[in-house]
């Protein structure tokens, strides 16, 4: 058996024995396992054929924990915030409307149905919105996120030429996220996170940072993503808006030097695909028009059928209304989620994403009220999940992703940092009473 393989299995069991005594073990494990396969993976694909099922064991470990520690766990103000009875209320139309469309037929025999799949995710955000409480587990999800980004990075870096597909990188991420756009929207919304980490950190750690960065922007350029190239775009402007008042400048650096990075290893493939980026169809290729047409259609659904088409009946549907595209995927997370849950399921998304932000900006203007130093942490935070979740939000006009598991994670970190400040509050008027 290979180092490699030892090492993986040796963390595995580290994070499902420890996730019973440290739930947050069991967070971290997860999200490490859906970053990295590891079941497709040469070093862990052994254990897998013996029958191990990593993501479902850590689950497992993880709600255990949280059971056996119940006590000692804080969830704040309150057992659901309102972001969490929103989803709650997603979940439960899925499956109302699962029960009164059409069955879905042909797509899903070897895969759960994206209604169980939502559910499954559905129960490892929450569990991980309960267990993420205080900012040093916090700051741990994103140590994790950070070290997959750099692991997957370094990956992208050393694979033969023979991988690439049309000059792009393909089959590099998790399960959920092995498509070049996808990957690449990954990589780009997890930058901001190594951003606030490198902002925080000092020494050795901070070249540490430099380099999950490095390599994580060079999958991005390797993807050659136009998708994922708008979502940096407008993830640069929002970061110089929403840029904290004594980090503005050093922000502002980070960017110019993220720009000079893209330049410096961008290509003419890149290039090329980028300078097609128009909204005139004249001048669209055609990956570019097609999407136009998709999402046309889509919308010809919703007038049809405003409630929706039922979750997972896309791709059986598409094909009634431009019949060469049967079994064409939707493209674009918002077009997908209106077709199949109508409009009442992309207004709920919608007040999901709403709620996200809002729960941001009061945590933004709660934080002022604290000391300096707390204050800034919270602040670098806020500022790290806004700026990402513009990006994945931004990726997502292009990209389906609304049976994904990263979109939730990082839609619900919202409430991870509300939780962590709630309890940092109720703890500082504790000590203050004593």
């Amino acid at each position: 058996m290979s180092i490699k393989g030892l090492l993986f299995i040796s963390i595995f069991a580290f994070c499902t024995v420890g996730a019973l005594f440290l739930p947050q073990l069991g967070i971290y494990g997860y999200i490490a396992d859906y970053c990295l396969n590891p079941a497709d993976q040469w070093w862990g694909r052994p254990f897998a054929n013996m029958g191990m099922r990593f993501s479902f064991t850590l689950a497992l470990a993880t709600m255990a924990g949280i059971v056996l520690q119940r006590k000692k766990l804080n969830f704040g103000e309150a057992l659901l915030y309102k972001q969490e009875t929103y989803l709650l209320f997603f979940l439960l139309l899925t499956w109302v409307l699962f029960l009164i469309s059409p069955a879905t037929v042909g797509r899903y025999g070897s895969t759960d149905h994206p209604v169980v799949k939502l559910t499954k995710i559905f129960i490892f955000t929450l569990m991980m919105t309960h267990v993420i409480t205080d900012m040093k587990k916090l700051k741990g999800l994103f140590t994790v996120l950070a070290s997959v980004s750099l692991l997957l990075g370094i990956k992208a870096w050393s694979v033969p030429y023979g991988q690439f597909a049309r000059g792009r990188l393909e089959g590099i991420g998790g399960a959920d996220f092995a498509e070049a756009n996808f990957f690449a929207a990954f990589m780009a919304a997890m930058l901001p996170l190594i951003g606030i980490l490198f902002l925080q950190s000092r020494g050795a750690v901070k070249l540490y940072y430099v380099v999950c960065g490095a390599f994580t922007a060079n999958a991005v350029v390797l993807c050659r993503s136009r998708g994922a190239f708008l979502g940096l775009a407008m993830g640069a402007l929002a970061a110089c808006w929403y840029a904290p008042k004594r980090y503005k400048k050093k922000i502002y650096v980070l960017i110019f030097i993220g720009i000079l990075g893209v330049a410096y290893l961008a290509d003419d493939v890149f290039l090329e695909r980028i300078t097609t980026i128009t909204t005139d169809q004249s001048e669209m290729d055609s990956s570019s028009s097609s999407r136009i047409r998709l999402w046309k259609a889509g919308l010809r659904m919703v007038s049809s059928h405003p409630l929706g088409i039922g979750p997972g009946n896309w791709y059986q549907t598409i094909g009634r209304y431009i019949p060469e595209y049967q079994g064409k995927d939707a493209h674009s997370t918002y077009v997908k989620c209106m077709a199949e849950l109508g409009l009442i399921g992309i207004g709920v998304f919608f007040l999901l994403v709403l709620q996200a932000y809002l729960n941001l900006r009061q945590i933004h203007i709660r934080a002022q009220a604290l000391p300096p130093s707390e204050e800034e942490e919270f602040t670098l935070f806020y500022f790290a999940i806004i700026v990402s979740g513009v990006i994945l939000m931004t990726c997502a006009l292009t990209i389906t992703m609304i049976y994904t598991e990263i979109l939730w994670v990082l839609l619900m970190l919202p409430v991870c940092l509300k939780r962590a400040l709630d309890n940092h509050t109720k703890g500082q008027e504790a000590t203050d009473a004593f």
